[in-house]
């Protein structure tokens, strides 16, 4: 023996200060509710979803994940909203896709109540969102959860022959843009899968009416059950064929 004291041993943890899964990097936290880090990331980003209605998105891209198929945006914009979906994309180990073509909607040109000069590319003179959705993924680590296609919805979903676990809709307000994103998209939407809608306001003075559209056809269609709905947020699943 050295003879100098030896120090305690430390107790064992107990269980409930040993690690969860939840605690893990890369997957959710407690409830369903995304990570501190994850959240502060969100509220950070450039873009209009408040943070209820983000939880509520959330809760259901976590839901959709345990189907262990692709999440769909439609309606990339900065991607706020998309480092939520990716974050629960990244826990069930499914990706992210969002598309968006990055020249804004219509709401977002100059002229407009939601046009932001920061991000009008100075040389072509018209928005261009890409550059800082991608510096947004960057910065929440996610960038390797996301394929992010650009071009037009209709088009993309033309082209896409897989199903998905979730469709999240947020893309253009007008009848023309809305109705595209909800025909070329739900039919991809695999049974069980969930359909969120964005900006769903049932009076007309509280905001467009082409989300609320879509909304309604898609309950009408008796297709899809109302699960939940969060502010502007609505969710549903896909209880039936059809859309």
């Amino acid at each position: 023996m050295s003879g100098r004291p030896t120090a305690p041993t430390p107790p064992a943890p107990s269980p409930a200060a040993a690690p969860t899964a939840h605690d893990a990097p890369g997957t959710p936290g407690a409830h369903g509710a995304p990570r501190p880090e994850v959240l502060a990331a969100f509220e950070a980003a450039k873009g209009f979803m408040p943070v209820g209605e983000g939880l509520a998105l959330y809760a259901a891209a976590v839901e959709a994940a345990a189907l262990g198929l692709p999440l769909v945006e439609v309606g990339t914009y900065c991607g706020r909203s998309t480092i939520l979906l990716a974050d629960a994309a990244r826990g069930a180990g499914v990706t992210t896709v969002t598309v968006d073509h990055h020249r804004g909607s219509e709401e977002q040109q100059p002229g407009w109540e939601y046009h932001d000069p920061s991000v009008v590319d100075p040389v072509v003179g018209r928005m261009d969102t890409l550059p800082t959705f991608r510096r947004t993924l960057h910065a929440a680590g996610l960038e390797d959860q996301v394929v992010a296609l650009v071009g037009r919805s209709p088009q993309i979903a033309a082209l896409w022959q897989a199903p998905v676990g979730l469709v999240f809709i947020d893309g253009g307000h007008t009848d023309e843009h809305a109705t595209a994103d909800y025909e070329g998209w739900a039919p991809h939407l695999a049974p069980d899968g969930l359909l969120v809608i964005h900006d769903v306001f049932a009076d007309p003075a509280d905001g467009g009416q082409a989300p609320y559209r879509i909304y309604r056809r898609a309950l009408d269609s008796g297709a899809f059950t109302e699960i939940s709905a969060h502010g502007s947020l609505h969710v549903l699943r896909r209880t039936g064929a059809g859309s």
